[in-house]
C-alpha cells in the first residue's frame, strides 16, 4: 500500500512537472512572440523615426546649403562691385599720373629754356661786368687826375663825413628816445606817486628822543652821586648808560649808545627822583621793574604797528625788534613811525600798479628793521634786516625787497623798487626829517662842486633846496648832444659821492647869443 502510494505520488509528480514543463514552453513560447513582436514594433517605430530625422536633416541641410550660397553669392557680388569701384579709382589715378607727367614734361621744357636763356643773360651779364669794371677804372683814373687826390684818401674823407653824420643822427634819435621814455616814465611815476601820497595822510611832527631828566634841585645831584659815587656807578652799571652831571642847573644828562637802554635809564631815574630814596639796591629794583615794563611796552608798540599796517600776526622775534624802532631816530624821523608810512605808501603803489598791496605793506613795514640792531651786527642795515628776517621765516621776496631798497643787492621784484621809492617819499615830505645849516650848506657846496669839475661848465647853481642843480655851460666847448651826455655823467656821479633824500634834478644850460650891430 506505501508501495502504491509512493508510485502514485512520483507518477503525479512526474506528471506536474511535465504538466509545468508544457506550460512553461507554452508561456515561453507566448513571451517570445510577444518580444518579436514588440522587437518589430520599435523597430518600424526607430525606421519611422529614422526617415522622419532624415528628411528633417536633408530639409535642413538643402536650407543650409540654399542660405550659404546665397552670402556666398552676396560676397561675391561685394567683391565684384569693390573691384570695380578699386578699378574705377586706378583708372582715375592713372589719367591724373599720365596728366601730370605731361605737366611735368612741359615744365622740364621751359625749365630747359630758362635755363638756356639765363645762361646767356649770365654770358652777356659778365661781359658787361668786365666792360664796367673798364670803364669803371678809367673813370676813376679820370676823377683822380681831376681832384688830385686818391680813391683812397677820397674814400676815407667820405667814411668821415658818413661817420660824422651817422653820429649826429644817432645822438638825436638817442636823445629823442630817452626824452620820449623819460616823459612817459616820469608821467606814469608821478601818477602812481601822486595818487599814494594823495591817499595817504601822514603826521607832519618832529620827534626827537631825549636823555636829560629833571631835577627838583641842584642838592639831588649829591644823592644821585652818593658817597664817594657809589649810587652812581651802581646806576651806570646796572643801566648800561652814563650818567652826565655836568654844571646845567636842575638836570643830569644820560648818554648811551642803545636808545632802549638810554629811554629805560630815564624812566629809573625819573621814579628814583620822585622817591627820593637813592642807593645801589634801590636802583637795581627799580631798573628791574622798569626792564620788565619796557619788553612789555616794546612788544605792544610792535604789535600796533603791525595792526596799523593792515598785516597778519608775525614772528614775536619780528615784532620785538619792530618795537625797538620806537626809540631810535633817523634826522628826528621816528623810524617805527616812519616803516609804518612806508608800509602804507608801498601798499597804495602796489594798489595802483595791480600788484600784492599785502606783500608791499609787509616788505615796507620791515625795510628798516636791521636799525634796531645795527649795534649788535655789523653790516648795512638792509642786509642785516634781510638776514633777520630769513632767520624768522619771511618769505624770499620780502627778504630780497628789504634788502634792496638801498641797493646792496640787486632788484628781484618789483616790491623792492617799490620799498625805495615810499623810503625816500617818507623821507622827503615835508616836515618829515630835519637837517642842520651846516650839513645843509656843505651838501649845496658839494653839489655845485661836481658840476664845476666838468670841462665846458661856466656855471652851476643849486636850487630849490639842493633839490635841482641848474649848469650853465659854454656855448662854444659843449654842444647839444654833448649837453645830454654831460648831464647824465653829472647825474651819475651825484648819485656815487653824496647822501640826499629823495631825488635831485640836474638840468643842463646851453644859450647861444649872437649879437650885430647895424651902422
Amino acid at each position: 500500500m506505501a508501495t502504491q502510494t509512493v508510485a502514485a505520488g512520483a507518477i503525479g509528480l512526474a506528471a506536474g512537472i511535465a504538466v509545468g514543463y508544457v506550460l512553461y514552453r507554452s508561456r515561453e513560447r507566448v513571451l517570445q512572440a510577444e518580444l518579436h513582436a514588440r522587437e518589430r514594433d520599435v523597430a518600424e517605430q526607430a525606421r519611422r523615426e529614422a526617415d522622419a530625422h532624415r528628411l528633417r536633416l536633408e530639409t535642413a541641410a538643402r536650407e543650409e546649403a540654399a542660405r550659404v550660397r546665397a552670402d556666398l553669392d552676396r560676397q561675391g557680388e561685394e567683391q565684384r562691385r569693390r573691384a570695380a569701384e578699386v578699378e574705377d579709382r586706378l583708372r582715375d589715378r592713372e589719367a591724373v599720373v599720365n596728366r601730370q607727367l605731361d605737366r611735368f614734361g612741359l615744365q622740364e621744357q621751359e625749365l630747359r629754356q630758362r635755363q638756356e636763356q639765363i645762361d646767356g643773360a649770365r654770358t652777356q651779364l659778365e661781359t658787361d661786368r668786365g666792360e664796367l669794371t673798364r670803364l669803371v677804372a678809367v673813370r676813376k683814373s679820370q676823377l683822380e687826375s681831376l681832384a688830385h687826390t686818391t680813391a683812397e684818401e677820397a674814400r676815407v674823407q667820405l667814411l668821415r663825413e658818413v661817420e660824422s653824420e651817422a653820429s649826429r643822427e644817432a645822438a638825436d634819435l638817442s636823445r629823442r628816445i630817452l626824452e620820449r621814455s623819460r616823459n612817459e616814465a616820469e608821467e606814469q611815476a608821478r601818477r602812481v606817486l601822486a595818487t599814494a601820497v594823495q591817499r595817504y595822510a601822514g603826521k607832519y611832527t618832529f620827534e626827537t628822543s631825549t636823555a636829560t631828566v629833571a631835577l627838583p634841585g641842584d642838592d639831588m645831584k649829591g644823592r644821585i652821586i652818593g658817597r664817594d659815587g657809589r649810587n652812581i656807578r651802581a646806576f651806570e652799571a646796572a643801566a648800561g648808560v652814563t650818567v652826565l652831571v655836568d654844571d646845567t642847573p636842575n638836570a643830569v644828562v644820560l648818554s648811551g649808545f642803545d636808545p632802549v637802554r638810554r629811554e629805560a635809564a630815564r624812566i629809573a631815574m625819573e621814579r628814583l627822583v620822585m622817591d627820593g630814596r637813592i642807593h645801589p639796591a634801590r636802583i637795581e629794583e627799580v631798573l628791574a621793574g622798569v626792564n620788565q615794563e619796557m619788553d612789555a611796552f616794546i612788544l605792544k608798540t610792535g604789535e600796533e604797528a603791525v595792526y596799523r599796517a593792515a598785516l597778519a600776526p608775525m614772528h614775536p622775534e619780528v615784532v620785538r625788534l619792530l618795537g625797538k624802532l620806537h626809540f631810535r631816530h633817523s634826522f628826528s624821523q621816528n623810524v617805527l613811525q616812519h616803516s609804518v608810512e612806508v608800509a602804507h605808501l608801498c601798499g597804495l603803489m602796489a594798489s595802483e600798479m595791480g600788484e600784492d598791496p599785502a606783500v608791499a605793506r609787509r616788505a615796507g613795514l620791515l625795510h628798516d628793521i636791521g636799525k634796531a640792531m645795527t649795534h649788535e651786527v655789523e653790516g648795512p642795515h638792509a642786509l642785516v634786516g634781510a638776514d633777520f628776517i630769513k632767520r624768522h621765516g619771511e618769505g624770499p621776496v620780502i627778504i630780497n625787497a628789504v634788502a634792496s631798497h638801498h641797493e646792496e643787492v640787486p632788484h628781484e621784484n618789483i616790491f623792492g623798487i617799490l620799498v625805495a621809492a615810499a623810503d625816500a617819499i617818507s623821507a622827503s615830505r615835508p616836515g618829515s626829517r630835519s637837517e642842520n645849516m651846516t650839513t645843509y650848506l656843505q651838501r649845496l657846496q658839494n653839489l655845485e662842486q661836481i658840476a664845476m669839475d666838468h670841462p665846458g661848465v661856466e656855471k652851476a647853481f643849486a636850487v630849490q633846496a639842493g633839490r635841482e642843480l641848474r649848469v650853465v655851460v659854454r656855448p662854444e666847448q659843449v654842444d647839444d648832444q654833448t649837453s645830454l651826455k654831460l648831464a647824465r655823467d653829472i647825474a651819475r656821479r651825484v648819485e656815487d659821492e653824496l647822501l640826499y633824500p629823495g631825488q635831485i634834478r640836474v638840468t643842463v644850460i646851453r644859450e647861444t647869443r649872437c649879437v650885430e650891430f647895424a651902422k
